[in-house]
């Protein structure tokens, strides 16, 4: 193998062959050089300092911003406690049985007045009222009442003639325009959209229960909603007859899918027809929130 890489190299001319030398050893005279000019020019710079400056300020305000994090609170407004949704509660560190309690009180059309009432209807803690309610605020007519009672009473009577004489029409739902659902406080134009927009997909609301799956409507809105509207024509309804209906039939049927119209069928297979809406609680994964409004689109045996 070298006798053949001997006889290749004495293949040149002696020139030739020592321009070969020649550029070898002006190629590594070149390197050699460049060695020692990188070496000496690292030496003659002191990179540690500047190193150590530019960490040290960005270590400063990396700090700066980690300590401006665990400074940072959520601001708390004032607010009705009448009002508190299961998802303002559990921010505000409520269980889901003081929420609850708060809410079965406020069916029965009832007004938290005080923070001592709030306390005895909720059973929250000493330590939570410490700590939210200086934010509870009131009207003003319930503010009157605890610093002048017989002030509050006038007020209380003006108030209720008042709205007796102001005898508000309601509207049809089905029918209310964008601007219609604008007037309402708390409706704009994304709500009324939205609204509109969940209107049209089941062909019209048969009660107005279905309002409160409308996403982001809060609780007071709600009631002002309900104050203002009312079903005044009912849609045209094809009602499913639950229990002939196949799985593609039953996942059209407003706030049912494929694996609720599933599990329906999967029920009725094993424990025969459904006979009426008290039937559907047995079944997996049910809404059961929204029980009321489905078995309105369904046929029952009964």
């Amino acid at each position: 193998m070298f006798r053949k890489h001997r006889n290749t190299w004495y293949y040149y001319t002696k020139s030739q062959r020592r321009g070969f030398v020649a550029l070898f050893v002006i190629i590594l005279i070149v390197q050699v050089i460049l060695l020692f000019a990188s070496k000496l020019t690292y030496q003659t710079k002191d990179y540690s300092q500047n190193f150590d400056a530019d960490y040290l300020e960005k270590k400063k305000y990396i700090d700066s911003l980690y300590l401006a994090a665990n400074q940072k609170k959520d601001t708390i407004y004032p607010f009705n406690p009448n009002y508190i949704t299961d998802y303002r509660g559990q921010m505000l560190e409520m269980t889901i049985e003081e929420i609850d309690r708060l809410h079965r009180f406020r069916k029965e059309n009832k007004f938290v007045n005080s923070v001592r009432e709030f306390q005895a209807i909720t059973r929250v803690s000493d330590q939570w009222i410490a700590k939210y309610s200086p934010f509870f605020q009131f009207p003003d007519w319930v503010t009157q009442k605890e610093f002048n009672k017989p002030a509050y009473s006038n007020h209380k009577s003006n108030w209720k003639k008042s709205e007796q004489q102001e005898q508000i029409v309601k509207q049809d739902i089905n029918q209310a325009t964008s601007e219609d659902l604008q007037k309402v406080r708390g409706i704009g134009p994304v709500f009324s959209e939205r609204i509109i927009k969940d209107r049209n997909k089941y062909g019209g609301y048969v009660s107005t229960q279905q309002l409160h799956f409308v996403y982001g409507l809060e609780e007071e809105v709600l009631d002002e909603l309900e104050k203002y509207f009312e079903i005044g024509t009912l849609p045209v309804i094809k009602k499913v007859n639950v229990n002939e209906a196949s799985i593609n039939e039953l996942k059209e049927v407003p706030y049912l899918n494929y694996y609720i119209a599933r599990e329906i069928v999967k029920y009725r297979s094993m424990n025969g027809d459904i006979e009426n809406k008290n039937d559907l609680k047995e079944i997996d994964k049910f809404p059961l929130d929204k029980i009321d409004i489905i078995s309105l689109y369904l046929e029952f045996t009964n």
